[in-house]
Order: structure tokens, then C-alpha cells, then sequence
């Protein structure tokens, strides 16, 4: 099981939570369309002409959306709140899919 220690956890579901497994495999076609919609609302709605090596936003939600599919009962919402180098580890998640 792949996991991310968080340095400042958060609270999901009232519970604190320290560390998220995740697991690229169970990424879903559907769930990949939806990291691409998230990155697009999260840069403004901005059409943004890149390659994907450097999708530093679809990189973040492909991370999370592996934390999702590894945790069904973990919303997308509650991993937005994550900060800092945080979220820079569930970004290298997402890039390395």
C-alpha cells in the first residue's frame, strides 16, 4: 500500500487524519475526465494550452483522485483543503501516474 505522510493533518469526516493511502491503479476513466474538469475550475475556468509533463494542476488532481479511489469515503473537497509541501507530495503522485 502506497501512503503520504501529511505534515499538517486534517480533519476528514471528524476524524483527524495524519497519513492517505492511494493506489494509481484503481484511477478510473471517469475519474481522470474529473481531475481534468477540477484543474480547469480551480485555474479560473482559463483555457490553458500545455503538455502534459508540465500539467502541474492535473498532476494534483490525478493525485487526489488516486487518494479517492483508494478511499471512497474521501470527498475531493476534503483533500482541497490540504496545503503546503502536502500538497506537493499528492502532486507527484498525480505526475508519476
Amino acid at each position: 500500500m502506497n501512503t503520504i505522510k501529511l505534515l499538517k493533518p486534517i480533519k476528514i469526516n471528524n476524524e483527524e487524519v495524519k497519513e492517505l493511502s492511494y493506489d494509481t491503479g484503481k484511477i478510473t476513466a471517469g475519474q481522470f475526465c474529473q481531475a481534468e474538469v477540477k484543474r480547469f475550475e480551480a485555474g479560473g475556468n482559463k483555457p490553458v494550452l500545455t503538455t502534459y509533463e508540465f500539467d502541474h494542476g492535473l498532476h494534483l488532481y490525478l493525485g487526489m483522485m488516486a487518494i479517492v479511489a483508494e478511499n471512497p469515503r474521501i470527498d475531493i473537497t476534503d483533500l482541497e483543503r490540504i496545503t503546503g509541501f502536502d500538497m506537493v507530495q499528492i502532486a507527484k503522485v498525480g505526475r508519476n501516474f
